[in-house]
């Protein structure tokens, strides 16, 4: 895997950028930004759009419970983050809830 020096930006570019970097792209930054434009969420300058912004400002705990809550169709109250995994799983049912 190739070291890149680490990047600063906007939060949600800088996260998905490290997350690539992982992963071994090679270019990840590049990765990222192209990742975000093609959502709507970034321009080519890196700068977030207003649907960036506001995906940004959930945070990774939010953005997890969002995609968990759009994949099943359940509110986002029913799940629970994992932070070690970036991901929402459901919350075990108890009775009477």
């Amino acid at each position: 895997m190739t070291s890149h020096a680490p990047f600063h930006g906007p939060p949600l570019l800088e996260r998905l950028t490290n997350q690539l970097a992982e992963q071994g792209f090679e270019d990840p930054r590049t990765a990222a930004l192209d990742i975000l434009q093609s959502r709507g969420q970034a321009k080519a300058d890196g700068t977030l759009t207003p649907a960036g912004a506001k995906r940004d400002a959930l945070g990774a705990e939010g953005r997890a419970l969002d995609r968990a809550a759009t994949r099943t169709g359940r509110p986002a109250s029913d799940f629970k983050y994992n932070k070690a995994t970036n991901a929402a799983t459901l919350k075990k049912k108890t009775w009477g809830s």
